[in-house]
């Protein structure tokens, strides 16, 4: 595991996918993130895209002793280990009016684009190219700098956290609003976006997290404050265009929600503590395939393993990081006493107030949060 501090708490960042290859598992690592600061004042914010490098396994008290099943490949006393392995962090960092609620990137073409959430209620892209180019040549820079965004959007009526780029429509971007609204943008020619000023409406509260499907390219979801999930179709007026929905999702808020990639189901946390795992097949029924109750505060983020389709990541406001697998099934014989559910495969903790959780896609395993104490990178052998 490796720790890293930037300064402000950010509650929000995103993996860059890079070009130094896939499937790597080699020592020292390197991967690069964009995340954006929630600072105390507005002006005093910034969005900073990082270089983490040098990357290596920490090293075990006792290097005879075996991993055990839930014990991290990395737990160690981090003071002793090499000064030369030390992990190091290179950053570029530009201005950014208001603290960043959430944040996105997409390679589109050849640019590498970022989209960002203002508590002000402004919606930016930004070109994040040459700040990537510069920290890939080792030219980061710590002094924030002032850089105008690519485009700018001040429609929704308030603040928002839904955020998510197209995966099959390069630069179509989804947003959604405290106000119940989201609305759709379509990439144009120099750099700019058409936004529907028509929002897409059916939700009576917060749109809290909103997600494209990872095949069909004018169908998303949505989850909100007022408890429900819906599917929606992009192609249809935005008034008629939400589907399929689940009104009681969860007991409270639902506050976060990701799509498989290769199974049809979408896992949603909400506030009541709950994970829960919709089949698209029977969502019309209003029943999880799944429930899990371990989290024991609210769900901050949850996403679903980029390449193993049983497998996920959730993170807590109980200061928990939680994998589980739904493969996984309770031994014949077993005791109904135990607590733990059997899939759950490993609890991280160490980190205070974990806000966002993502997999590093490139490096098989690995797992990056942010909470308000930093971030944490760790990889375990259960996955």
């Amino acid at each position: 595991m490796e720790t890293a501090c930037a300064g402000s708490p950010c509650l929000s960042f995103d993996v860059i996918r890079d070009n130094l290859g896939d499937n790597r598992v080699d020592f020292p690592l390197t991967m690069f993130l964009i995340a954006g600061t929630q600072a105390e004042r507005a002006l005093a914010n910034n969005i900073i895209v990082m270089k983490m490098h040098n990357l290596h396994k920490t090293i075990k008290k006792d290097k005879d002793e075996p991993l055990e099943d839930d014990e991290s490949e990395s737990e160690s006393d981090s003071d002793e280990e090499d000064p030369e392995k030390q992990p190091e962090l290179d950053c570029f960092l530009f201005k950014h009016i208001g603290g960043v609620n959430r944040i996105r990137t997409v390679a589109v073409d050849d640019k590498q684009l970022a989209a960002s959430w203002s508590e002000t209620g402004t919606v930016n892209i930004w070109n994040i190219t040459d700040a990537l180019q510069q920290l890939s040549r080792g030219e980061g820079e710590k002094k924030p700098k002032a850089q105008e965004a690519l485009f700018s959007f001040k429609g929704h009526q308030a603040e928002g956290f839904a955020i998510d780029w197209s995966p099959t429509c390069a630069g179509v971007l989804l947003t959604g609003d405290c106000k119940k609204n989201i609305h759709v943008w379509q990439p144009r020619p120099e750099g700019k976006w058409h936004v529907d000023q028509r929002p897409f409406t059916a939700h009576t509260a917060s749109v809290e997290d909103v997600q494209w499907s990872p095949n069909e390219a004018s169908v998303f979801a949505s989850c909100s404050v007022d408890k429900s999930i819906r599917v929606w179709d992009s192609r249809a007026a935005p008034n008629k265009a939400c589907m399929l929905s689940t009104e009681d999702a969860h007991s409270s808020d639902v506050n976060v929600i990701s799509w498989n990639r290769n199974e049809p189901f979408i896992v949603s946390g909400g506030d009541d503590g709950m994970l829960k795992v919709w089949d698209l097949r029977q969502f019309q029924n209003g029943k999880s395939v799944a429930t899990f109750k371990h989290h024991s505060a609210p769900i901050t983020s949850v996403e679903w393993h980029p390449t193993d389709g049983t497998v996920f990541a959730a993170s807590g406001a109980d200061d928990q990081v939680t994998l589980w697998d739904l493969a996984i099934e309770r031994d014949v014989g077993s005791s109904d006493d135990i607590d733990v559910p059997p899939q759950l495969l490993f609890i991280h903790q160490g980190q205070k107030d974990v806000k966002e959780l993502h997999w590093h896609a490139q490096i098989p395993g690995t797992v990056i949060s942010t909470a308000n104490s930093g971030f944490n990178v760790f990889r375990t052998i259960s996955v």
